[in-house]
């Protein structure tokens, strides 16, 4: 039985544990401090850890995902473990969950692996530094510059749902997006290839501009879409006026070259059909890490 040590146990990493448990020769354990995500893990039977004990397995894990938010000084986990790297497992596994926001606003252009990293955003920068982390000598992990993340719980249907849906359109915007559960089938292809320290950038084939996901998504709920904003009516937050002053395509042909990885969900229609699909079915994602 191999065993997968979660940092971080959110969405991405409740995708690949699961996952890997229904699939059979994996355990999986996992940090986190809610309540809710410690019943919602127990549920699909892994084993909730405190930050101290999951820093403690992670040395002799078969697989490590680190998905903790890094602060000021980089990535948290890297240091903690580097500072005892003679007792972690030299044939572990390691990946490190970054966002495609390190390379800042490229106004539609195409985003490469071999990209220059220009974040805008304080967040990309701490994600640019972390990941200088795990790409050294010290503790390589695989870095996996992920887009926007979304899935059942998690999606233009919930917000419409909610009545929070706002469809602000920005000229020219465009981004890349990737269903959650493409993530995890990314994460399981490069456990099975290792290649640590490289850069992988996991998204869907179709880049597509926001008020395309939020129109669709109302059209198979058969629901009028909000009424379309522009940026300066909008009202937007910081952060969320961060998101529009970046624009990308992100590439996805290296994960494919190397890993023999193919996003199952190639856009947000078929995702989105997905997620409804899912529904129907009765197999509804965790919603304690939605």
């Amino acid at each position: 039985m191999k065993t997968l040590v979660a940092i971080g146990f959110g969405y991405v990493a409740a995708a690949l544990a699961r996952g890997l448990i229904r699939a059979g020769g994996w355990r999986a354990q996992g940090a986190t401090q809610s309540p809710a995500k410690i019943d919602a893990m127990r549920a699909m039977g892994a084993e909730p850890l405190t930050r101290a004990q999951a820093l403690s397995a992670a040395a002799s894990a078969d697989a490590l995902l680190i998905s903790a938010p890094p602060d000021e000084q980089g990535c948290p986990v890297w240091s903690a473990l580097a500072a005892r790297r003679d007792d972690v497992q030299p044939t572990q596994w390691r990946g490190y969950l970054s966002t495609t926001g390190v390379y800042g606003d490229l106004q539609g252009r195409w985003a490469f692996e071999t990209t220059p990293l220009r974040p805008l955003s304080p967040e990309g920068a701490r994600r640019a530094a972390a990941e200088a982390q795990w790409r050294s000598g010290a503790l390589p992990a695989h870095i996996f510059r992920l887009p926007g993340i979304y899935g059942p719980g998690r999606s233009a249907f919930d917000r419409l749902r909610s009545a929070s849906a706002r469809n602000v359109v920005k000229p020219g915007q465009i981004f890349s997006r990737c269903h959650v559960e493409d993530i995890a089938s990314a994460l399981r292809a490069s456990i099975d290839r290792p290649f640590p320290g490289r850069v992988y950038n996991i998204c869907d084939d179709v880049p597509a501009p926001p008020q395309a996901v939020i129109e669709h998504a109302a059209a198979l709920l058969e629901t009028p879409a909000p009424p379309r904003l522009g940026l300066e009516e909008a009202g937007l937050s910081p952060m969320a006026q961060r998101f529009y002053a970046e624009s990308k395509r992100v590439a996805n042909a290296r994960a494919k070259a190397e890993l023999g990885w193919r996003p199952a969900l190639p856009d947000y229609r078929a995702g989105l059909h997905a997620i409804l699909a899912a529904e129907r079915a009765g197999d509804d994602f965790p919603s304690a890490f939605a």
